[in-house]
């Protein structure tokens, strides 16, 4: 049986009837979205946010980048510290380990720190991006950022080349390590011949 609509009321016919707002236009009309973006920061701010809001770790002494995520007023959400690989058989002139990542609980600020992390280093030639998780955590940022659980370490105390105990003020159990992957290996690298001393003097300008 064909279905026949009833005919447009009067008001239908001047333009003046509205359909009744759907409950999710109700949400997207008085939900509050912030606009976020990612800028470069000092690691001494970094390490500032970690002191305030990290739940587990302390400030870090070294870094190769650091970037902060900041709304449209200017107000800083989050910060992520980008160095070496703690673990000493990584290379350390491929891979670069995120070190610490911590946010104020701004929706999606992890992600958006998580991902320009893996964008900055590809585009400085890294081949890999790392980082480690507590075994409880879900890594649900990290998931959204396009990075993969690679192998579950077993933690614990050791000590440093130089004889120097690990701290023991942050947490050492077991962790999950996430990663990357961002650009082909590379051939290694050849520092041109210098054939006279007016090339070695164009160098070092």
């Amino acid at each position: 049986m064909k279905a026949f609509l009833p005919p447009p009321s009067p008001e239908q016919r001047r333009g003046r009837w509205r359909s009744p707002p759907t409950p999710i236009f109700n949400f997207l009309q008085n939900a509050k979205f912030q606009l976020l973006r990612i800028v470069p920061i000092e690691l001494s701010t970094a390490n500032d946010l970690v002191a305030m809001w990290h739940r587990h770790h302390q400030p870090v002494v070294g870094h190769r980048y650091s970037l902060g995520v900041i709304d449209e007023k200017g107000v800083l959400h989050g910060a992520c510290i980008v160095g070496r690989p703690v673990a000493r058989l990584v290379a350390k002139s491929e891979v670069v380990e995120v070190t610490r990542l911590v946010t104020d609980g701004t929706k999606n600020a992890c992600s958006i720190l998580y991902g320009s992390a893996a964008r900055v280093a590809k585009a400085m030639g890294y081949l890999k991006i790392q980082t480690y998780i507590l075994e409880e955590e879900f890594g649900s940022s990290l998931k959204a950022a396009g990075w993969k659980c690679e192998a579950l370490t077993r933690g614990g105390v050791w000590v440093h080349t130089d004889g120097v105990p690990r701290r023991t003020d942050q947490a050492n159990g077991p962790k999950s390590r996430w990663s990357k992957r961002l650009n082909e290996p590379s051939p290694s690298l050849i520092f041109p011949e210098v054939k006279s001393r007016n090339q070695l003097n164009f160098f070092e300008s």
